[in-house]
């Protein structure tokens, strides 16, 4: 991926966290799938581990990214965080099945990553005047989406994942009510229409909170 010389931070620090069983391989399953469905090209920036008398600690930065434009990329960093993990057999429909027990914490931070000035071949302070514009004045048409598209992928892939997380409380018998959950989620992305989260197209007129 090229250097770019204007980053926009679009979604900052938004938290997906959770405590239970879990299958980490799952997890990356349904990470990588939602990723290739918003059509970002997967790349891992990190991965560590360590055994803690407390349970395995494992930290893996993934930083997914999507050539919006020629002159335009979403760049999407996940961080995944697994604490104090066991493994646990769980009775699920009266068989035995394997899982991994602990906390989760999966951070988002989306970005903007443009090249705006090698687009145009800009004087610098013509590529300082057209920022100032676009920020403050008037944004053009094709600009002013990005923030939005990006923001709605991001949400995208987070409600995945945490649709993933529930279903092992639902598959052990700790499962919150639909309702509650859509309801979670609608207050966290600021989504007003609750059908748009059970619809494949739920984050389509959705924009970022202010």
């Amino acid at each position: 991926m090229q250097l770019h010389n204007e980053k926009d931070l679009v979604v900052n620090n938004k938290e997906l966290l959770y405590k239970g069983i879990f299958r980490s391989d799952e997890i990356f399953h349904v990470i990588n799938q939602a990723i290739e469905e918003k059509g970002y090209e997967k790349r891992e920036k990190r991965s560590e581990e360590l055994v803690a008398e407390a349970g395995k600690q494992s930290y893996i930065e993934l930083r997914p990214f999507k050539e919006f434009t020629d002159y335009m990329t979403f760049m999407i960093k996940i961080k995944i965080i697994f604490d104090k993990v066991t493994e646990t057999t769980e009775e699920i429909n009266g068989l035995p099945r394997k899982f991994q027990n602990g906390d989760i914490k999966i951070v988002f931070d989306s970005w903007l990553l443009g090249d705006y000035q090698n687009r145009w071949g800009m004087q610098p302070w013509v590529y300082f005047v057209k920022g100032l514009i676009n920020k403050y004045i008037y944004t053009f048409p094709l600009e002013s989406g990005f923030k939005g598209n990006l923001s709605r992928d991001t949400a995208y892939i987070y409600a995945q994942i945490k649709k993933q997380l529930d279903s092992y409380k639902f598959e052990s018998g700790k499962v919150v009510k639909e309702k509650d959950v859509i309801e979670q989620i609608a207050e966290e992305f600021g989504v007003r229409d609750e059908q748009e989260i059970k619809d494949e197209g739920m984050w389509k007129d959705w924009q970022p909170k202010d």
